[in-house]
């Protein structure tokens, strides 16, 4: 199996949560296939979540912790991010993290425009793994909402800065699982992690 570099994100922002816990599946799955893995816990992540600037003329200076986030995308070469599906979308904070590093000269490219007018993603060579959690069932979310998180996250923030394709596991019951339901989800991305998926 080639040996892959993965960057895991835990986009929950609290500890001690669901999200951790299959960020921590994940990766303690893809080290002992000899993957290289770097993780990073959205909690302990400390930056000023608002862009709070029009335009990107005076953009803020991105804190450590964003400078570390981005270092990490750049280095791997598969991005895993887990977050609970909270109000249609992921958490603010972790809205805020991409609102914050995900920026012209660094994420896309401004002055390299494609013939419809959208800037030239920088972050392309990447894949990803997107692991949500949610109340909401999956039949639901796409029969009501048009999956519109997974959309998202999927075609406007990690398919417009290159980090494609990303592949999406949605478990959902998460705040009341049945039994043994947590154990499976567990298990069912320790296998992604194994196989660096």
């Amino acid at each position: 199996m080639e040996r892959k570099r993965i960057y895991v994100l835990d986009g929950h922002p609290a500890k001690d949560t669901l999200s951790r816990a299959l960020a921590a599946a994940y990766a303690k799955a893809a080290v002992a296939k000899g993957h290289e893995v770097r993780v990073a816990h959205l909690s302990e992540l400390a930056f000023d979540m608002d862009y709070e600037n029009a335009g990107y003329v005076n953009t803020k200076p991105l804190e450590p912790a964003l400078e570390q986030v981005m270092a990490d995308i750049e280095w791997c070469e598969h991005f895993v991010m887990v977050a609970p599906m909270w109000w249609g979308s992921v958490p603010a904070k972790l809205k805020g993290l991409f609102d914050r590093a995900f920026l012209p000269g660094r994420a896309f490219d401004t002055r390299n425009l494609s013939k419809i007018g959208m800037p030239a993603p920088m972050l392309g060579g990447r894949t990803a793994r997107v692991i949500v959690t949610s109340d909401t069932p999956r039949w639901f979310l796409r029969l009501r909402h048009g999956s519109a998180m997974i959309r998202q996250l999927r075609g406007q923030i990690l398919g417009f800065v290159g980090i494609k394709p990303a592949r999406v596991s949605y478990f959902s019951g998460a705040s009341h699982p049945k039994t043994g339901q947590v154990q499976r989800w567990l298990d069912r991305v320790a296998g992604l992690g194994a196989k660096a998926a």
